[in-house]
């Protein structure tokens, strides 16, 4: 079955109450926290905060969206991981989302691609254990930044704790994005929705017919996953609660 939740980054300038009501007002089901703003790496104190209040509105906790880059060393600009799991354990979540590195498929060479695969195998036997997925953030200037790097990444690592998350690429095809979709599928944790035309965010609804092509693949999975809206027009509230109308229509 498919859900609907939001990215709480969508709006970093409201504080977790304001999210929480807002989701509540949309009619969606749960939400992604993350974890630079609403819900600080390793802020444990926060995180309960945050998971009481939405345990008590009744939104789910779907994901807690890190910004651990793998591969990368830890310190200044990579939080620790067992900082980002610790925080992870105290929001109950079922998953972490991850950045596969910091370099393109183009850039990152031989040695690079496998030290991501080496921290990712390490990282997802360390949330294996508190019952706990990892996927990557399906983006550019990461190892997930095309089609087939992705696939490749995937079976590399070869984990069956290590997932994807899939977002359309920005700037290609609907062939081009519907080809990386199915591809993606054996590791899809949950998917990031949003329409842009290049970088320009515009509403959902004008891009719902090409999303009803990528729900319809999504349909036929056997076990949940979560849509979660990501990124609004001009980041409005009253665009989002447009927004999410739309989804709530396109799911079957």
């Amino acid at each position: 079955m498919l859900h609907t939740g939001l990215v709480s980054v969508s709006f970093r300038q409201l504080s977790p109450e304001e999210i929480l009501k807002l989701i509540s007002k949309a009619g969606l089901e749960s939400v992604e926290w993350g974890g630079d703003v609403h819900v600080p790496h390793g802020d444990i104190r926060r995180a309960d905060e945050v998971r009481k209040m939405s345990e008590d509105t009744g939104i789910s906790i779907c994901a807690y969206g890190s910004y651990y880059r793998v591969g990368l060393d830890e310190g200044d600009k990579n939080p620790s991981f067992n900082a980002v799991l610790d925080t992870a354990c105290t929001l109950k979540t079922e998953c972490i989302r991850v950045w596969a590195g910091n370099k393109g498929s183009k850039d990152g060479d031989m040695y690079w691609r496998e030290k991501v695969v080496e921290d990712s195998i390490r990282i997802a036997d360390l949330a294996k254990k508190e019952g706990i997925k990892v996927a990557y953030e399906f983006h550019g200037n990461t190892l997930t930044d095309t089609n087939e790097s992705a696939v490749k990444l995937m079976q590399e690592v070869d984990h069956d704790n290590m997932y994807s998350y899939w977002q359309p690429p920005v700037d290609t095809s609907i062939e081009y994005r519907l080809e990386g979709l199915k591809n993606i599928l054996p590791w899809l944790q949950n998917v990031h929705i949003f329409h842009w035309h290049g970088v320009e965010r515009m509403p959902l609804a004008e891009g719902a017919d090409e999303w009803r092509k990528y729900i319809d693949i999504l349909s036929d999975l056997p076990e949940d996953r979560f849509i979660l809206m990501e990124f609004v027009k001009d980041d409005r509230p009253e665009q989002f609660i447009e927004d999410a109308k739309v989804l709530r229509e396109l799911l079957p």
